[in-house]
Order: C-alpha cells, then structure tokens, then sequence
C-alpha cells in the first residue's frame, strides 16, 4: 500500500476518482430520440399555435416527448442515469407525442394540470431550468401557456 497517499482526504479523492472512472463502464440508457411527429401527437390533435409550440419545445418536450436534446453532458454518467430517470418518469406523467392515445378524461385531466403546475410555478423544473436558459419562462409566456390549457380545456368535448 506504498501507492496511496498517507493523508486520508487525499485517499478519499483517489477513491472517488476511481470509482468515478469506473462508473463510466455502466451501460447508458438508451435515448429517447424520435423526430417523427406521430398521429396522437398534441399538435395533430389540437390546433396549437406555433408560438405555444415554441414555448413548450424549449420548455418541455425535453421530459416530456420522444425527442429529447441531450447536452454534452449527457454522456457521463451518472449524469445519463440521472436524466434518463427524469425522461422516463416525465414521459409516463405527459408525453406530448401521444397525447392523443390518452382517455378523453386524462386529455382533459392534462390540459388542467398543465395550466395549474405553470401557474403554481411547479413546471418547468428548478433544475431543468438552471441549465437550460429557453426553458426560464417569463410572466408573460406563462399567462400565455395557461391561457391557451385553460381556453383549450373550456372548448373540450
């Protein structure tokens, strides 16, 4: 044991360090990578405005579709585990992309709830939000979202 450094926090960083490196070869999550905007998709279901789009896209769809953008930073775990268990348990709350395969009372259970957690500032995430500047939504994208669920909601049949 002539290798290990003699002062115990300096023994604790090596072994951190090696079982970083070591975590490296935990297979990653397959990703949620999809372009193709489906039938059930909530686009081809409701006729959303493209400025909502924009919105949710940079907001959302990132948790919360079948087409995440993966930053760079997706790659190392256990980052990659982390976010992969952020997609999944978003996408099993509300995908997007099929949104149209939901209940007609789930649809509208969701049109609520999305007005609701962007009112009550639940959604987006804090820690989505940190690192992805598009997804800080101002008052005014806000009102707009919940305007629009709430206006949608009013219309639904």
């Amino acid at each position: 044991m002539k290798y290990l450094p003699k002062s115990k926090w300096k023994r604790a960083g090596l072994i951190l360090l090696v079982l970083f490196g070591l975590i490296q070869f935990y297979p990653r999550p397959a990703k949620n990578i999809s372009p193709v905007v489906t039938d059930e998709s909530i686009e081809k279901i409701y006729p959303v405005p493209d400025s909502v789009m924009s919105i949710l896209k940079s907001a959302c769809y990132d948790c919360h579709s079948n087409n995440t953008h993966y930053p760079w930073y997706s790659n190392i775990q256990p980052v990659a585990l982390f976010l992969n268990r952020h997609i999944v348990e978003g996408k099993k709350e509300l995908n997007f992309d099929e949104f149209g395969s939901y209940t007609r009372r789930r649809q509208q259970s969701k049109l609520k709830a999305i007005a609701n957690q962007v009112r009550d500032g639940e959604m987006p995430l804090s820690s989505y939000s940190i690192l992805h500047k598009d997804a800080r939504l101002t008052s005014g994208q806000r009102d707009y979202i919940i305007t629009y669920f709430l206006q949608e909601l009013k219309e639904f049949k």
